[in-house]
């Protein structure tokens, strides 16, 4: 069972390198092939071109700073109100039977209609970013949340409390180690939200990150250097969604010995 529970080594490098070889082959064969404007879909060697030309400027360095701080940030604001609330509702039947109802719609608002809402309450710059933000990993954080705790095995909390385990040291010594995994697994997802988040954020309510760029970019028709900024935001995410992803990996593994 715990040889299972190891981090897989070497396929799990080189699955995605292969997919993705195939996914650029396939592009270029068809901007080969069919004769497609480059306006319309550039071929990856230019794409790789005007990621180089962008890559060679501080300011794109600057960008992807500004927005890679404005979804750490937001996620960090979410997790901080999430995880509280998802011990309340799990601590309490009352709570969790007012606001589980209620949870799912706020799920199924999409962001690009709560940003103008924010402007107003807010302003425009980096905070209502960072809000919108907060509000597209909260869900999945609280969920995750829940989900873990509530599916703790009875029998250790039963063990630990005959022991003298209660309250805060329940939580922090059994409870929340054993659901970190699943805290951990919202985690991994809420960082990938906290990305959108803030391009949506940066396109709607202004800004100096990458989401300003794309906006440029499209006024310009400028397909190659969208492509790569989209690169770009789909590499952030990657790098946040694979730390705690291994992070996860470690506590799951622990969990198992």
């Amino acid at each position: 069972m715990a040889i299972r529970n190891k981090p897989c080594g070497a396929l799990t490098v080189a699955a995605p390198i292969i997919f993705l070889a195939l996914v650029l082959a396939g592009w270029w064969l068809t901007t080969m092939l069919t004769g497609i404007e480059a306006w319309r879909l550039p071929d990856p060697f230019a794409v790789a071109r005007k990621g180089l030309a962008l890559l060679q400027r501080p300011a794109t360095w600057r960008q992807i700073a500004v927005t890679g701080g404005e979804a750490i940030a937001g996620c960090a604001l979410g997790t901080v109100v999430a995880l509280p609330l998802a011990y309340a509702i799990y601590r309490w039947r009352l709570l969790a039977a007012a606001v589980e109802p209620f949870l799912g719609a706020t799920q199924a608002l999409p962001a690009i209609a709560i940003a103008p809402i924010l402007v107003l309450w807010v302003g425009y710059g980096i905070t209502p970013v960072i809000v919108l933000c907060a509000l597209m990993v909260f869900f999945p954080i609280l969920v995750s949340t829940v989900v873990g705790l509530r599916h703790i095995d009875r029998e250790l909390l039963e063990a630990a409390a005959l022991d003298g385990a209660t309250g805060w040291t329940m939580a922090a010594h059994m409870e929340l180690p054993l659901a970190a995994p699943a805290i951990l697994g919202g985690l991994r997802n809420g960082f990938a939200l906290s990305v959108t988040g803030a391009v949506v954020g940066e396109m709607v309510m202004g800004g100096s990150g990458l989401g300003q760029v794309l906006t440029q970019m499209r006024s310009n028709v400028d397909t190659a250097g969208m492509f790569v900024v989209i690169a770009i935001l789909c590499i952030m995410a990657t790098i946040l969604y694979v730390i705690v992803y291994r992070i996860e990996r470690s506590k799951r593994y622990a969990i198992t010995q």
